[in-house]
């Protein structure tokens, strides 16, 4: 039925889950920008990071006039190294948001059959593409820790559109920059706004994949929506 097979990444290939609220954190964030020249407690980098993150988005939404926008979060931890008058601070800030990753991770692992899913579409002929609300400064280690990246023939992060799903710009970006056919594409995906309902405003196929406890339950699914609950059974579209 699809030539065009586009993924989200978290809940849909990747099982992760970060806590950003534990002590233990912000006790050694804080200790790394303090022997970078910018003391900061543990709570007061805390707090800034927040403000500093709801600030930029307000921004972004005022500036650019978008319901869905992303900021790229490099950024707050620029931001928070030149309030100190860093001059190195460009090339502390993605070093450091790689830091905030890794202590923030407690769990991260490939879902059950996703490598078999896609090398079987691979081999099929058919192109993959990733569509993810993500920041790439986090997201494109993981990708290449689980060797995803051989798989992909188009990625696209809204941490470098600066727009995320369910925006229809942010769609139309992928559509745009791989020349893809509409009639030929479906969007899969366990966020049921995002992905599907995305989707269906944009106007493509979508197929819903339920992980039950950790998808929104839904009523009737759109017309153009199939449901499944094995990430392999995006195989039984293929014929």
């Amino acid at each position: 039925m699809y030539n065009n097979f586009i993924f989200d990444l978290y809940g849909t290939l990747i099982d992760i889950y970060t806590n950003e609220t534990k002590p233990y954190l912000w006790k050694k964030l804080s200790l790394w920008y303090s022997l970078k020249g910018a003391p900061y407690t543990p709570s007061a980098l805390k707090s800034r990071y927040y403000i500093l993150c709801e600030d930029l988005e307000k921004e972004a939404k005022k500036k650019t006039g978008r319901e869905f926008p992303e900021i790229k979060i490099e950024e707050i931890f620029y931001l928070m190294f030149t309030e100190y008058q860093l001059e190195d601070a460009a090339q502390l800030a993605k070093t450091t948001a790689q830091i905030f990753r890794t202590m923030s991770i407690e769990k991260l692992s490939l879902i059950s059959g996703v490598l078999k899913t896609l090398e079987a579409l691979k081999k099929s002929g058919r192109k993959i593409y990733l569509l993810s609300n993500a920041q790439r400064v986090f997201t494109e280690p993981e990708i290449y820790l689980f060797s995803l990246n051989n798989y992909f023939d188009g990625i696209l992060y809204s941490s470098d559109v600066g727009v995320k799903k369910p925006s229809l710009e942010f769609f139309q970006t992928l559509f745009t920059t791989y020349q893809l056919n509409k009639e030929e594409s479906v969007m899969i995906g366990n966020d049921f706004d995002c992905d599907i309902i995305g989707a269906t405003k944009f106007g493509i196929d979508s197929i819903y994949f339920y992980t039950g406890e950790f998808s929104k339950s839904f009523g009737r699914l759109p017309q153009r929506c199939k449901c499944i609950q094995k990430i392999e059974d995006v195989l039984n579209y293929l014929a």
